[in-house]
């Protein structure tokens, strides 16, 4: 997951300003979505998030760890179900309320800063790190704290208790200071990847959002979206690799966005409102040259895509798909979340449905094995076995449908890293899978 901050245009408000490639000495801003275990331990094997590129997880525990809001909420649905008699009306009454709660989880467009990870020492090229599951991953991955970020490489050191892992680059953090593991090194712009950029915007229908412009050859444009929560970040891993091939790359922002216009209601809307600033980015792109469009999405970003290729007259012009960790599910993906905080799985579809209400979504219109988008081009989907904000099984489920649907698509499975980690654990078999896959497809 790519912790969000804020771009080059919120900085100093100039969209059209020209960057180098030259990094330079940028200041940091802190995120504020990353992943953490709740309370500081692990739930069943399975790491619990605060939140993900796609899902604010509700959260009952707190970010102090206490649990007894999580258990004061379980107990109450469980004292009604075993003393019901007469009360029918109270149980549904907290039963509702539980669910409105879980849907402005879903809803929120919030952004809050966590460290849940202590830095015991670094120094010397390593930083140590109390041991769990999710900084012992394998790969490289970023190390956020309020003043900083470093690159992490991989473990070099395993003890009980604890784990080095050599740092890259960056600055030392300081020990005692708190801190996140990022799946994004890099900030804050393709700038810290050595590119030159311009900043632009694309005029939506709710006001301009910013949008990162790297020039290429030719004519076929990738025009990548991120996932909720996210930001344009969630590129930085993959820009070289694709600009080797001389493609255009167009990173976007959408609606709620830091520096993009909020939605009317001020409520994220999960990929159906959404997909319309993506029409509007591909139309931009379109408008300087482009006469091919390659989707490049990640989590909730594959949700906007999928949406964008059902609705939009522009979904013609696509000639190529790359999904990582794609949201193709949404009920799976609220059931999988409820998992994660031991909620009873009642209140997944009592959520559903109060989230269809307050923002007219369709959720099953999102279930993509049975409602595929009208328009269904050549499509290559990475997913990780370890991923708990999105699950695998719709990736799998899509995959072994796609001949039936007549939707070309390829495959590529990593194990046990965390969401849009896949990058992350091995770069070079990730830009290899992508960069193979475009070139059969572009020719």
């Amino acid at each position: 997951m790519i912790l969000p901050i804020g771009g080059v245009g919120c900085r100093d408000g100039d969209l059209q300003r020209q960057r180098s490639g030259a990094r330079g000495d940028v200041p940091i801003t802190a995120g504020s979505l990353h992943f953490t275990r709740s309370g500081g331990k692990e739930h069943a094997g399975r790491a619990v998030f605060t939140g993900s590129d796609d899902v604010r997880v509700l959260d009952v525990a707190g970010p102090t760890g206490n649990r007894a809001g999580r258990c004061s909420i379980i107990t109450s649905v469980v004292r009604f179900q075993r003393y019901g008699t007469g009360v029918g009306v109270g149980f549904g009454a907290v039963v509702a309320g539980i669910g409105w709660f879980y849907s402005n989880v879903l809803l929120d467009t919030r952004r809050r800063p966590l460290y849940p990870e202590r830095i015991l020492d670094a120094g010397d090229g390593t930083v140590t790190l109390a041991r769990n599951r999710l900084v012992e991953q394998p790969g490289i991955w970023g190390l956020r704290w309020s003043e900083g970020l470093a690159v992490m490489g991989p473990v070099v050191e395993w003890h009980d208790d604890r784990i080095v892992r050599a740092l890259l680059d960056g600055p030392v953090p300081p020990p005692g200071t708190t801190a996140v593991v990022d799946a994004g090194p890099f900030d804050p712009d393709p700038g810290a990847r050595g590119l030159t950029f311009t900043e632009v915007a694309v005029a939506t229908a709710l006001g301009p959002a910013p949008a990162w412009s790297v020039p290429g050859d030719g004519d076929t444009w990738i025009v990548h979206v991120h996932g909720r929560g996210g930001s344009r970040r969630e590129a930085l891993r993959i820009l070289p690799a694709l600009h080797e091939l001389g493609l255009h790359q167009l990173v976007i922002s959408y609606r709620n966005d830091e520096c993009a216009p909020p939605s009317p209601d001020g409520h994220h809307h999960l990929g159906d409102t959404e997909w319309e600033d993506l029409e509007a980015a591909v139309r931009y792109a379109r408008a300087a040259g482009a006469r091919r469009i390659v989707l490049y999405g990640w989590s909730m970003g594959a949700a906007i895509i999928g949406a964008f290729l059902d609705r939009s007259p522009e979904a013609e012009n696509v000639a190529a798909v790359v999904w990582d960790a794609p949201l193709l599910d949404w009920r799976a993906t609220l059931r999988q979340q409820a998992r994660n905080r031991r909620l009873p799985a009642m209140l997944t579809p009592i959520a559903a449905n109060i989230t269809s209400r307050r923002i007219g979504i369709d959720f099953d219109r999102f279930t993509l094995r049975i409602h595929p988008p009208a328009v269904r081009p050549p499509t290559l989907v990475i997913h990780s076995t370890g991923d708990t904000a999105v699950p695998v099984g719709p990736s799998r489920d899509l995959v072994a449908a796609a001949p039936g649907l007549d939707w070309p698509m390829r495959y590529l499975e990593v194990r046990d890293v965390e969401h849009t980690a896949a990058w992350n654990a091995d770069p070079a078999r990730y830009e290899q899978a992508v960069t193979a896959f475009l070139r059969e497809q572009l020719g």
